[in-house]
C-alpha cells in the first residue's frame, strides 16, 4: 500500500477509535454520577450534569487518545510508513 493509503485508512481508523474512546468515557462517567452522585442531588442536578459529563467525556478522551498516539508513534517511524497530511517535506 502507498503512504497515501495509510495515511487515509490511520485517519478513519483514528477517527473511529476516538469516538469509541469518547463514547466508553462517557458512559463510565455517567454510570460513576449515577453510582455516586445522583442520589446525593436533587432530581434538577440531571439536568446540568449531562454537559459536564459529555465535557468531561470529550477531555478525557482526548487525554487517553494522545497517549495512545504517543506510544504509537515510538513504536513507528511515521516518515517511513505516512504520507505528511500538510505541505510537502523538506528534502
Amino acid at each position: 500500500m502507498s503512504k497515501k493509503t495509510n495515511t487515509l485508512l490511520f485517519i478513519l481508523g483514528a477517527t473511529v477509535f476516538n469516538i469509541l474512546v469518547t463514547i466508553v468515557c462517557f458512559m463510565a462517567l455517567f454510570v460513576l454520577f449515577a453510582w455516586l452522585l445522583a442520589p446525593r442531588l436533587p432530581p434538577d442536578a440531571a439536568a446540568w450534569s449531562f454537559p459536564i459529563i459529555f465535557i468531561g467525556a470529550i477531555v478525557l478522551s482526548f487525554i487517553i487518545y494522545r497517549i495512545i498516539l504517543k506510544l504509537l508513534f515510538k513504536r513507528v517511524d511515521a516518515d517511513k510508513y505516512f504520507d505528511p497530511i500538510f505541505g510537502k517535506r523538506r528534502k
